[in-house]
């Protein structure tokens, strides 16, 4: 009988299945160049950008073929994207040089310049082959004690998908990322001249 207990103990009536280990990707997308503060300059207050509806979570999402969206539980973002836009954003604008200071609320700096926004889509279109992105933007100008709105735009931005694994995807999420950015950076300026 003991004999037919150690033979039992390989044997399980469960299917084996591999572990998946959690993929945390970074969302830090920055200016491919950096330019100097401007000395006296002006300053710009970057508040929280918000997630739209469904983009709370941290999971890669991407459309399948049949038009569901799917959220991956085993590749994620390091950090909710929103959030890391809202980083990436201030980063960006900072090391454009447009302003004398960029800062995030709770500074004691008086701001010139707020720029809201909301992350309203990001995901990756697996029909389309592309990653997916639209950051809806205000800018108000503050300087005369009450606001004034300078800006209103949304920044849309699609980047090619080299294949539909994770890796690409992730990849051509920062490339949209890094579109969206380029244009607000553009837009900020021409409106803050």
């Amino acid at each position: 009988m003991l004999a037919g207990v150690t033979a039992l103990t390989g044997c399980s009536l469960l299917p084996e299945t591999p572990y998946l280990q959690r993929r945390d990707w970074p969302l830090d997308v920055r200016r491919p160049s950096v330019a100097r503060p401007r000395p006296r300059g002006r300053v710009l207050l970057v508040r929280s950008v918000r997630a739209g509806p469904g983009l709370e979570a941290r999971g890669l999402q991407w459309l399948q073929p049949d038009g569901s969206v799917h959220v991956d539980f085993y590749e994620q973002w390091a950090v909710p994207p929103a959030q890391a836009v809202e980083d990436d954003l201030r980063q960006w604008l900072a090391d454009a040089g447009l302003f004398a200071a960029v800062v995030a609320p709770g500074s004691r700096l008086n701001a010139d310049f707020v720029l809201e926004g909301e992350l309203d889509t990001f995901i990756a279109d697996l029909n389309a082959g592309v990653g997916r992105v639209a950051l809806a933007l205000v800018l108000l100008d503050q300087r005369q004690g009450s606001a004034k709105v300078l800006l209103q735009r949304t920044e849309t931005a699609d980047a090619r998908l080299a294949n539909n694994e994770p890796p690409a995807i992730a990849e051509a999420m920062k490339a949209a990322i890094a579109d969206v950015l380029q244009r607000t950076e553009a837009d900020v300026a021409a409106a803050t001249r």
